[in-house]
């Protein structure tokens, strides 16, 4: 299958071509001026408060800084910041505890919380209708996500169109990279079907197909990166229909984030986006419970791809099972393998007859097997004592905590 996708000339290049040199572009630094919450002194009470919840080193919160002050005053309504301030990192309260924290009577709480977890998608809520609790999440991953989860474009708003381009701007400062000093591998790429068709050492959790037959409930939405990309006039013009969950998927359809699909219709979305240079993730656990998820990522638009792609910083993402490896009496170096690899992991120069491979680059997605058709120079092959992935989130969760935890510590370090 191919499939063609526009050309945005305003869309962020990941390579680049410099003297017959094509490889990644140079990373960019840090942009954000931080300030004290202090220097806001016009900013109403509650949204200062507000923003010092969000931006606790355990939420991986932003520093205070302009970019994200304006993303608060977007996100809340001076009333609806006034209840959520009493939500603070980790902490799961009832109507009533906030309520008694705003001293206003429950009946008039309630509906406030209920409609920034329903209506907005902003904050969360745990437990029955008999006993309800609300909690606030990180700005990302948590609450770009949860915002901007949509089944279809017609349901954005100029709220939602806004928040996308607030969000874009704190994300470009690059303020992340002080969390991702050490690597959490919550995620995992898949390689591309066609890259390991018959591959010997292949495994079932490389293979998309053979992960879903163990589920009986799918859904599927928008790509919130690319939308976001789309919004601010930067997007790859790439498929947005491939956010996929499996398994327990029903609070996402419920609540209208996603639509119903089957496990046919799913494959062959995958299909699609891949034949259009996406590459596939799963989240780094093998259980068959609960509930999973995918999107389909390119290294322009991804936020998550763009720590290592626009920031060449160790990020969420595991190192592969498969990588490529080349055979140099089959490579003419025309560097199309530079050209299609979504992380910029490969450098070709054309002239000279060069190759660099940066395996740390590298999520191991055979997009570069593919392009290279003709001379099939580049094949896919299993890195040596590769580690499964965790057989439960649980596991995967107690895992990450180590580095979660020093990551927590040095992003504090950094925004004191």
């Amino acid at each position: 299958m191919t499939t063609r996708h526009k050309n945005n000339e305003m869309a962020r290049r990941i390579v680049q071509i410099q003297k017959g040199v094509i490889g990644p572009t140079p990373p960019q630094s840090k942009t954000f001026k931080m300030k004290d919450i202090g220097s806001y002194a016009k900013l109403p009470a509650v949204y200062r408060e507000i923003a010092k919840n969000y931006s606790s080193p355990w939420l991986l919160g932003p520093p205070i800084c302009d970019e994200y002050i304006a993303l608060i005053e977007h996100m809340f309504t001076e009333e609806e910041a006034s209840v959520v301030r009493h939500l603070k990192p980790f902490a799961r309260k009832t109507a009533e505890e906030v309520a008694a924290a705003e001293h206003r009577p429950a009946e008039e709480v309630r509906p406030i919380l209920e409609s920034l977890t329903h209506d907005k998608h902003i904050i969360l809520s745990i437990g029955t209708d008999d006993v309800t609790r609300y909690m606030i999440l990180p700005i990302v991953p948590g609450t770009f996500e949860l915002v901007l989860m949509r089944p279809t474009k017609d349901t954005l708003n100029d709220w939602h169109r806004k928040f996308a381009e607030l969000f874009e701007e704190l994300h470009e400062t690059g303020y992340m990279v002080d969390y991702l000093k050490y690597p959490l591998p919550s995620v995992r790429y898949l390689p591309i079907e066609q890259s390991i068709e018959g591959h010997p050492q292949a495994l079932p959790v490389d293979k998309l197909e053979e992960i879903l037959d163990r589920f009986d409930k799918f859904a599927v939405g928008l790509c919130q990166c690319r939308m976001t990309m789309e919004v601010v006039g930067k997007d790859c013009g790439r498929p947005l229909e491939n956010c996929t969950a499996f398994g327990n998927v029903e609070y996402v359809i419920r609540e209208g984030l996603m639509r119903p699909a089957e496990k046919k219709e799913i494959l062959e979305i995958k299909r699609e986006a891949e034949a259009s240079g996406l590459v596939t993730w799963m989240f780094n656990h093998d259980s068959p419970t609960g509930i999973n998820g995918s999107c389909s990522c390119c290294g322009c638009c991804c936020h998550m791809m763009r720590t290592i792609s626009e920031f060449s910083m160790p990020s969420m993402i595991a190192p592969p099972h498969l990588m490529p490896k080349v055979d140099s009496t089959k490579c003419i170096y025309c560097a199309k393998c530079a050209q299609a690899c979504p992380m910029g992991a490969f450098t070709v120069d054309t002239k000279n007859k060069t190759r660099l491979h940066k395996a740390e680059r590298c999520v191991g997605c055979g997009q570069c097997v593919l392009v290279c058709d003709k001379e099939k120079a580049i094949t896919l092959e299993a890195v040596p004592n590769y580690k499964m992935p965790p057989k439960t989130m649980r596991r995967l969760l107690t895992k990450l905590a180590p580095n979660f935890i020093k990551n927590t510590y040095a992003g504090w370090r950094a925004h004191k």
